[in-house]
């Protein structure tokens, strides 16, 4: 088959367990319309691959255009328009704690801070308390020094505080508390205006030849990555960036300077981050330099005539080979997932916030979406609190791999998972009792429309067989305990019981946690377990509609297809929020706003692709908390109201506000977004009003199978339906199971699911 070069657009999402691809390439006999193509294999499978999006990539070319390409080869990129990316090597690297070796270069005197850290003490109560130990190697203190001329709780401060000319110059020096009486602030040193606007005295610059010393002896160590963390870099990042330019010089591959990466005030998390990076970033980097290598030179090189890479970000954005690193990529695998179902799933008319559910095969993750994404500034992943900005997402180890056991009398799923190697017993390589081996029992997996990609040659199917075996050695150590035995069934379902419970701990979190209702929601249920599951933990939730996507099994792979390109700029700040203020705030967003522009302009984004959102990072004085306010159109009296919605926010974060307080602007952030596309057409709520449902016609069925169903047993003539043989419109009564080729859904008995264009709607009876 002849394609078009530049033509094969392929999104990839390596998971824990399973790597997804999904393809569109022209239809040759409308090449208006494109066509579509999704495989999955396994995330790990060493006897036969060494890189699963790789491989991926390999059968789709092959598909394709036909033609036979054996593994090994370097892939040509001739036909190929982008490549997308989400990946959790940085996220199980952090987890596993195997990233690589680095040094901290800190301001002398703060040697010890991020191991003495915020004195946070989440398990105070544990007899046992493991600290996780620091992610660096070594550290080296840096003779400099910086301080902040004045006193922020000083009462007169605007009237003390240093004056500068336009050119930087003092104007007016320091005069509050603590003035030395001739100089322009407390002490000796330079008097400089920081990025923030603050006034910086310098104290001590760095002696460069002694920093030079001390990174060539750790070059000869073997460091090739440091993070350099000093005091007060947020707003005067000048040494920093001498540092880091000496680094370079010597040879060091990996440099994190805290002030690029993260310009804000609070010295603690901007350098735990700030290490993070330097851990993460060149195993990152090393992996994605394996990837490259199969693939030919065009792919790298970035210019306008070759293919594309992107990659998925932590807050939902697809970034560039430039901007993606390893703290930018924490939750690179979930995030595309996130937004595969909200673009999906919303409804701008109707505003039906919506609980994503991802059921992976290592683990669930939960997120809400309504209009907008959640976005959090500070999470604490295997230990370590990493301030930059993610998508919400709550995750929970139960998945399709989470291991079955049973200890002390009690059942429990997860949180040790099976992975992709060895698998689930069932997936023919010995290893342990799974939720996936729990469902294929119980007739909720079938084996015959299940991936054939197990076995040496990686052509059979699900090992029904091993899991009984392993399931009734558990059953008779279960009974022993048991005054009355219990059925091989009741045993089998109460582990999936336990799986669907955990699942539903981070969605109350999510949700009754912050003062909302649970049952008001959709559920969109997406990832590769989540059919099986989706109807039982809705109706432990009291939620009556659930949306599974067609492409759910895969559905954080369509979601980097559907998702924009994101480029964002951040400064620090140190001012009052006032009317006399404002204007000089406004007038800083729109420099970054215009910044901003011109680099998604650069990347190949036409003006009226690109959409602007401006935040201030706002605080009460005297408060610790700020939160990164985003107006909306109705807040306030007019455009960009930052007062208004600051309010709005912290009200009902915190249920009160401190009205004698003034505001504090920590920083300002222009996030950039370059939009890939204009609408996804008909939203499903509007399609599930329109058409027509018709019950489907039995004859349909596929085949009719033996399921396990709570309060009513076995139903052993359960229809199973395939998804490309039913029609839009048709009416599918559980007990049945929907199933194609990548996915199974479990439809309870009471429940009814409506095929439309893009979803099967569920609704569960009252």
């Amino acid at each position: 088959m002849t394609v078009p070069d530049r033509s094969i657009r392929i999104c990839a999402d390596r998971g824990g367990t399973f790597c997804d691809v999904h393809a569109s390439y022209p239809d040759p006999e409308n090449p208006k319309r494109r066509k579509e193509l999704v495989i999955k294999l396994l995330s790990q499978d060493p006897a036969n691959y060494q890189d699963a999006p790789t491989e991926g990539i390999r059968r789709v070319l092959e598909s394709v255009t036909g033609e036979r390409i054996p593994r090994g080869t370097v892939l040509s990129t001739d036909k190929i328009d982008y490549i997308r990316l989400s990946t959790t090597v940085a996220t199980n690297a952090l987890l596993e704690r195997k990233g690589r070796k680095h040094a901290l270069l800190i301001t002398k005197g703060f040697k010890d801070l991020l191991l003495i850290g915020n004195q946070a003490r989440p398990r105070i109560f544990d007899l046992n308390i493991k600290r996780p130990t620091p992610l660096y190697g070594e550290v080296v203190e840096v003779d400099e020094r910086v301080t902040l001329v004045g006193y922020t709780s000083d009462p007169q401060a605007e009237k003390h505080a240093v004056q500068f000319n336009s050119d930087g110059s003092v104007k007016k020096g320091y005069t509050g508390p603590g003035w030395d009486g001739y100089g322009f602030a407390e002490g000796p040193g330079d008097v400089v205006q920081g990025i923030s606007g603050e006034a910086v005295r310098v104290m001590k610059r760095p002696d460069l030849e002694v920093v030079k010393r001390d990174l060539q002896r750790l070059h000869d160590s073997g460091y090739r990555s440091i993070a350099v963390v000093l005091v007060h870099s947020y707003t005067f990042p000048e040494h920093e960036k001498q540092i880091g330019q000496l680094a370079r010089e010597i040879g060091f591959t990996q440099v994190s300077e805290s002030s690029r990466l993260l310009p804000m005030i609070k010295m603690v998390p901007r350098g735990v981050s700030s290490t993070a990076d330097a851990y993460l970033t060149p195993i990152l980097q090393s992996y994605l330099d394996g990837f490259f290598t199969g693939f030919d030179a065009k792919l790298r090189d970035g210019r306008l005539r070759s293919p594309r890479v992107e990659f998925m970000g932590s807050d939902g954005g697809l970034l560039d080979l430039g901007n993606f690193s390893g703290l930018k990529s924490i939750l690179s695998g979930p995030a595309g997932g996130v937004v595969g179902y909200a673009l999906t799933s919303w409804d701008e008319d109707r505003k039906y916030p919506i609980i994503g559910i991802d059921v992976g095969g290592t683990s669930t993750d939960v997120s809400r979406f309504d209009g907008r994404y959640e976005i959090v500034y500070e999470t604490t992943t295997a230990g370590v609190t990493i301030q930059s900005p993610q998508l919400d997402i709550n995750t929970v180890a139960a998945g399709g791999g989470s291991c079955l056991t049973f200890r002390n009398g009690l059942f429990l799923a997860g949180p040790e998972s099976a992975g992709a190697d060895p698998g689930p017993a069932c997936y023919r390589k010995g290893g342990p009792l799974a939720v996936t081996d729990a469902n294929l029992l119980l007739g909720r997996l079938i084996p015959d429309y299940f991936p054939r990609i197990f076995g040496k040659n990686e052509n059979e199917s699900l090992d029904i067989k091993a899991s009984k075996t392993a399931f009734e050695k558990l059953a008779s150590e279960i009974n022993n305990d048991q005054d009355v035995p219990l059925e091989l069934d009741e045993i089998i379902y109460g582990f999936i019981k336990v799986a669907n419970e955990t699942m539903c701990r981070p969605i109350r979190a999510l949700t009754e946690a912050r003062g909302y209702s649970t049952g008001s929601h959709i559920l969109a249920s997406f990832g590769g377990a989540g059919g099986q599951h989706a109807c039982e933990i809705a109706s432990i939730l009291g939620i009556k509609t659930v949306l599974i996507h067609r492409y759910s099994s895969i559905l954080s792979a369509y979601g980097l297809a559907l998702a924009d390109r994101a480029y964002e700029l951040q400064e620090p700040s140190s001012t009052f929020y006032s009317d006399s203020t404002r204007s000089s705030l406004l007038a800083r967003l729109d420099k970054l706003t215009n910044a901003v522009q011109e680099e998604l302009a650069r990347q190949g984004f036409e003006v009226d692709r690109i959409r602007v959102e401006r935040m201030l990072n706002m605080r009460f004085d005297g408060t610790d908390t700020a939160l990164m306010v985003l107006p909306s159109p109705g807040d306030g009296d007019g455009d960009e109201d930052f007062e208004a919605a600051f309010k709005k926010i912290y009200k009902a974060e915190f249920g009160f506000l401190l009205e004698t307080k003034n505001i504090v602007v920590d920083d300002i952030k222009v996030r950039g977004i370059g939009k890939t596309f204009d609408s996804l057409g008909e939203s499903v709520y509007s399609e599930v009003e329109r058409i027509k449902r018709t019950p489907v016609d039995q004859s349909k069925a596929s085949l009719r199978t033996s399921v396990y169903f709570d309060k009513v047993g076995r139903v052993h003539d359960t229809p199973v339906f395939e998804l490309d043989k039913i029609s839009v419109g048709d009416e599918v009564v559980g007990p049945a199971v929907v199933i194609d080729n990548t996915q199974t859904i479990v439809i309870v008995p009471g429940a009814r699911a409506v095929l439309t264009r893009k979803h099967l709607y569920l609704t569960l009876e009252e």
